[in-house]
This record gives C-alpha cells, sequence and structure tokens, in this order.
C-alpha cells in the first residue's frame, strides 16, 4: 500500500480553497505560497496518519496556523498604521482603498486573532468549529 494514497487527490480537490485560507491567514501571495507548501510538506510526513483519522483538512488548517503564529513571533511587527478617515460616498476607488486598508489591518493582528477572524467570517464556520480547529475552548473565538 502506497503510503501517501490520497494525498494527491487530496491536494488537487482542495488547493484553491487552502491557498485562499492561506492568503488570508499571511496577507501574501508569497508568503501563503511558503506557508502552503511548508504546512503540506509538513503533513505529509504524517499522511497516513491523518487520513485514517478522516479530517485532513482541519490537520491541514492547524499546521497553518501553528507555522503563520510562529513566522509572526519571529517578525513581530513593531508599530500599527493608523486608521484613516472614512469618506461619504462609496465609489470603486474607496471600495479599493477599504479592502487595502482592511488588508493591513488583517496583516497587524496577532495570528490568533486573525485565525479566529478567517475561519469565523471568511469561511463562514460556528464558534465551536472555530475553537476545535483552533484547540481551544469555545468562549476564546467570542473573545477575540
Amino acid at each position: 500500500m502506497d503510503r501517501y494514497q490520497g494525498f494527491r487527490e487530496f491536494v488537487q480537490t482542495r488547493g484553491a480553497a487552502l491557498s485562499r485560507t492561506a492568503y488570508l491567514l499571511t496577507g501574501s501571495h508569497h508568503e501563503a505560497e511558503d506557508l502552503l507548501q511548508s504546512a503540506l510538506l509538513k503533513m505529509a510526513a504524517h499522511w497516513s496518519r491523518v487520513a485514517h483519522d478522516g479530517n485532513p483538512e482541519a490537520y491541514l488548517h492547524r499546521i497553518m496556523i501553528n507555522e503563520r503564529t510562529s513566522r509572526w513571533r519571529r517578525r513581530r511587527p513593531r508599530t500599527s498604521p493608523e486608521m484613516p478617515e472614512v469618506p461619504a460616498p462609496w465609489d470603486e476607488a474607496d471600495r479599493a482603498v477599504r479592502r487595502l486598508t482592511l488588508a493591513e489591518a488583517l496583516a497587524q493582528l496577532p495570528p490568533r486573532q486573525r485565525a479566529v477572524i478567517v475561519l469565523r467570517f471568511y469561511e463562514d464556520r460556528t464558534e465551536a468549529e472555530t475553537a476545535d480547529l483552533l484547540g481551544c475552548a469555545i468562549g476564546t473565538p467570542k473573545s477575540r
């Protein structure tokens, strides 16, 4: 039996969604690629056990969150940017500025807070699912 049986199929079917999650966790396409690749390498080493347990995507999310947290701790930002004044009408330029401002604000959050926001509001997970993926109490995502 092949030790990596099903791994290639998992990556092909879930790769795009996992890449989007990695981007939301990092805020950079290059960092997202690195994060996803290193997480997949770590998961491949334990693929037979992970595939047998039946929830490889949750395992990979956990690896990405832990890896992102470790990287953030090594390169913690020193200052936080000032939030700009909000213009009244919303045209395309305003939307672009808001999107960039939001991405910048997300980049300043600690990894665990960012992970909660990504899981709860982008992936539309429940508080219980978010707490389970982060390995914390159900009240923790509420407080973050």
